[in-house]
């Protein structure tokens, strides 16, 4: 079929809840995807950092093929093999005591809200049913309704009310803020180190730290949305090391199942998550042996292959030459590690035209937020390939 065979099937049976570039995807390998035309294009934005190992990654792909022909699913009722080493090595990779996986962020998101509102319960004490959580504006942690009730996006809540109450929203970046907020009621501060889906939003320096001790102060949950951010795409394993901050709970996703299938988890110490009992919380495919599997080659991956390092010296390389670019349409170029955005000025014209400009010249990436083209390719690009792509950029970037 023709291109514009499957974009019509898929605009007449299929949900219109995205806004996709009009690029039909039919196969991948590292860096690079495939059109159905056979077409060659740079992915820039890797699945929204759900592919840092690259597309199709063999070692991953061996251990989907090796346990989908063993088992791949036993429901938590019972015990697998695959996931206490999961377990083991997701603590021995994370720092962290425990963690109980979920499929997708949101899911994850969820279950950290769930288990900060009984800790406020059983250990802080708080009045049962009064638990507050504080959020930042701008944050984006998923499409549930729970989830939507701390957005500050209107396009995510209109006409999906009635919302989940007991949270909180401070501005995204101040401190202050969060600590004025904070009262005998708090049980934790949710927010991530970098606001991915927000534009490549980046708080002032010292903000995570400040934000964790001000937590301690107060008896209160550091929640970190890692989801985005973690296993490496700013350059450490997690975002929040960059300032030295050890948040008490840490939500991953997305990376973690190499852009083979749906891992999430969330990450504490027993003192948190140990307060779960049998029966208060679950997922029918939550740790299933497959997942359990490719997670732990994914992970296996990002150690072997040194995509952390990576990650940084590559970001660091990118952002330098972006920001050397010379462009009348262009705010400022942000970034951390491979996580990227290019904000243009508002008369540039959006950022969607640029992204489709991108397409036609070899190279994929999303504007998020309208003015903000997100660069975010698979943490294994090469300068080699950066360099293959700026005078693309630079292009696109002098457009009338």
């Amino acid at each position: 079929m023709k291109i514009q065979e499957y974009i019509d099937i898929e605009e007449q049976y299929g949900a219109h809840n995205y806004h996709p570039l009009d690029v039909v995807i039919s196969r991948g390998e590292g860096v690079w995807v495939y059109d159905v035309d056979g077409r060659k294009y740079l992915d820039c934005l890797s699945a929204y950092s759900a592919v840092n190992q690259g597309h199709v990654h063999p070692k991953i792909l061996a251990a989907l093929v090796e346990q989908a022909g063993k088992i791949t699913l036993t429901s938590r009722a019972f015990r697998n093999d695959q996931l206490p080493l999961f377990y083991k090595e997701l603590s021995e990779i994370s720092g962290y005591e425990m963690s109980l996986p979920m499929n997708s962020g949101a899911e994850a998101v969820e279950t950290a809200l769930k288990i900060a509102r009984k800790w406020a319960y059983q250990v802080k004490q708080i009045p049962r049913y009064q638990a507050e959580i504080i959020t930042c504006a701008g944050n984006f942690h998923g499409r549930t309704i729970s989830t939507i009730s701390f957005s500050t996006e209107p396009l995510y809540r209109d006409d999906f009310g009635p919302f989940t109450p007991g949270f909180v929203s401070v501005p995204y970046g101040n401190a202050d803020a969060i600590e004025k907020a904070i009262n005998g009621n708090t049980a934790a501060v949710l927010l991530e180190p970098i606001q991915g889906e927000g534009g490549v939003i980046i708080p002032p320096k010292g903000f995570m730290k400040e934000v964790a001790e001000i937590c301690k102060k107060n008896n209160v949950l550091l929640i970190a949305d890692e989801i985005q951010t973690g296993l490496g795409r700013t350059g450490k394993l997690f975002a929040a090391q960059h300032e030295g901050v050890r948040p008490d709970v840490t939500v991953i996703g997305k990376a973690l199942g190499g852009g083979f299938y749906p891992v999430s988890a969330v990450l504490s110490d027993k003192k948190i998550l140990g307060l779960f009992t049998p029966g208060e919380h679950g997922s029918t495919f939550g740790g299933n042996p497959l997942a359990a599997a490719i997670a732990r080659a994914a992970l296996k991956v990002i150690v072997e292959e040194h995509l952390v390092e990576r990650a940084a010296e590559s970001g660091e390389y990118f952002i330098e030459q972006l920001s050397e670019i010379p462009s009348p349409h262009v705010k400022e170029v942000r970034g951390k590690g491979l996580l990227i955005g290019v904000e243009l000025n508002e008369k540039a014209g959006g950022a969607r035209r640029f992204c489709e400009a991108l397409q036609t010249r070899g190279i994929l990436a999303k504007e998020t937020h309208e003015r903000v083209i997100r660069f975010a390719p698979p943490l294994v690009i090469d300068k080699e390939t950066i360099d293959w792509a700026l005078p693309l950029i630079r292009e696109v970037l002098n457009l009338q």
